[in-house]
């Protein structure tokens, strides 16, 4: 691994509370590049599936579970990306999939509260070892529905959970004593901010009502020596080319290229 992206404070602040946040993460170029890719990616918009909440709103959400020559895939892939998760994660990690969430003006849904690894328990994965990066590609805020966690939540072990609405969220009776004794922290973010955590950490997101949308691509990463045990959806363990940061940049103008160039003809 290079040169250590996060500081020993960061490391330690993801392990008491279960994330950390970096600020305008990814530059002016790069962001303007992944939200024009991501909103005219005709693939994301035929190839999402809904989830509906409780009160009958639908939120959309795009998984991919292979890396392509496309830039969610060199961001995926970068160093930028990966180190900062290998420091987190205290060794190698793997794709595990990546994912676009699309929350539309109001229209998009509630996410209940749940744990990542509450999901990816029943994959065959052991340990929860196991974190995701989410880089804001509209702002995110508390009228869109931005992203809500409960700091310190990760130390509280694999909750159960079961079917809320049309998702799967974390044991009612005892969400409604962890919310009696520990805070609520609303994630509020620009676009190119970067937020990492643990896959324990509960987190959920109100439904947008406002006029804005809220687009956020989200990386997942297992440790290597967490390999499921079985076969699932997602992928097991194969090592993970790491390309240099340039390549964000690079694969993400080609992209763009190809996609005017499309239009145009």
């Amino acid at each position: 691994m290079s040169t250590p992206v996060l500081s020993p404070s960061e490391v330690a602040e993801f392990e008491e509370v279960g994330y950390v946040l970096r600020k305008a993460y990814y530059d002016a170029e790069e962001v303007e590049l992944l939200y024009n890719i991501a909103k005219a990616d005709k693939a994301i918009a035929s190839g999402a599936i809904e989830r509906v909440d409780v009160e009958g709103y639908k939120t959309r959400i795009a998984v991919c579970n292979t890396l392509e020559d496309d830039m969610y895939s060199a961001i995926v892939r970068s160093h930028k990306m990966v180190d900062p998760m290998e420091q987190l994660l205290g060794g190698e990690v793997y794709h595990y999939h990546h994912k676009m969430m699309l929350k539309e003006p109001r229209v998009g849904g509630a996410w209940e509260w749940h744990q990542d690894y509450g999901y990816w328990y029943d994959n065959g994965c052991l340990y929860p070892h196991m974190a995701s990066c989410l880089i804001a590609i509209d702002a995110a805020t508390k009228a869109n529905g931005c992203l809500q966690v409960i700091p310190g939540s990760h130390h509280l072990g694999r909750i159960n959970h079961g079917i809320v609405g049309d998702q799967a969220g974390a044991d009612p009776e005892r969400m409604e004593k962890i919310l009696e004794r520990m805070e609520v922290v609303h994630c509020e973010l620009e676009p190119g901010d970067t937020f990492w955590f643990h896959g324990n950490v509960l987190h959920r997101s109100d439904a947008n009502l406002s006029e804005d949308p809220r687009w956020s691509l989200i990386c997942c990463y297992n440790a290597a020596r967490n390999n499921p045990y079985k076969e699932h959806h997602h992928p097991c363990y194969s090592p993970l080319e790491r390309w240099p940061n340039s390549k964000i940049k690079e694969v993400g103008r080609a992209q763009w290229e190809r996609m005017q160039s499309m239009v145009d003809s």
